[in-house]
């Protein structure tokens, strides 16, 4: 597999999705618990603003390139990034591999109505498919502690986290000690695209990198600051690299 680089302030492992799934494994059957993050031009945005989230980031055994402008600003900074892993399709491939290989896995996030839909949908897909437990991601602080508790009780291999970023980073973080699963990820709004409250941009779209401009079009009052400003910041920090880059190999 590729080495471990650095990419605009966070570290990055350059794999394909097999590659992904391979280190999954790896992690799961290594005893001890994981945490994984995706990053996209938003996250990296985050990471500059919050050096709390970006301990919690670089700290964690595998991260990958959610979105197509981290893969392009890879490339254009002088990494070999294979392909984007998106976090939606690495939870898709990931439930797949509970019911092949027995993991038990565990939904946590989103309304009631919804994570319930999202587990008869994979019940009924998946006929080996052995879920640990699901619940709603509405609770108070206070209760944090106890639902860390019942996932660890239930024997989770595998804790897909819908909600939003940075809260889910945090949270998982805070109790992945109290947890103990193998593999913890955040799948943000996966929840509500696998029951159909939400829909993906199409694959042309996905493959161009335009999938973010699919869900402004979607919602473009709640989604104008992040992807119009937070993608305007986004450049102006890959020219800033790009422009250090260019200062070292004349310096050399």
């Amino acid at each position: 597999m590729n080495n471990r680089v650095k990419l605009l302030g966070s570290n990055l492992d350059p794999l394909t999705m097999g590659e992904t799934i391979e280190k999954v494994e790896e992690l799961i059957k290594s005893g001890i618990y994981n945490q994984h993050v995706v990053i996209n031009a938003s996250k990296v945005n985050l990471m500059q603003e919050n050096e709390e989230l970006a301990d919690i980031i670089n700290s964690c055994p595998l991260i990958n390139a959610d979105g197509q402008s981290v893969v392009w600003a890879g490339r254009f900074l002088g990494y070999e990034i294979p392909e984007r892993v998106a976090g939606i399709d690495l939870f898709l491939k990931l439930v797949e591999l509970c019911n092949e290989k027995g993991y038990r896995p565990y939904f946590f996030g989103a309304k009631q109505e919804v994570v319930e839909k999202v587990v008869d949908i994979f019940k009924s897909k998946y006929k080996n498919l052995q879920v640990a437990g699901y619940r709603n991601g509405y609770f108070k602080e206070e209760e944090s502690y106890s639902i860390a508790e019942e996932i660890r009780r239930v024997n989770t291999d595998i804790l897909f986290v819908a909600f939003s970023s940075p809260k889910k980073e945090f949270w998982i973080s805070k109790y992945q000690e109290v947890m103990k699963v193998p593999f913890a990820m955040g799948v943000g709004g996966s929840f509500d695209v696998v029951a159909g409250i939400t829909k993906r941009a199409p694959k042309w779209m996905q493959k161009s990198g335009l999938e973010w401009f699919y869900r402004f079009i979607q919602e473009p009052r709640r989604m104008a600051k992040r992807y119009i400003v937070g993608n305007y910041k986004f450049i102006k920090l890959v020219a800033k690299y790009k422009k250090i880059d260019v200062k070292k190999d004349r310096e050399v």
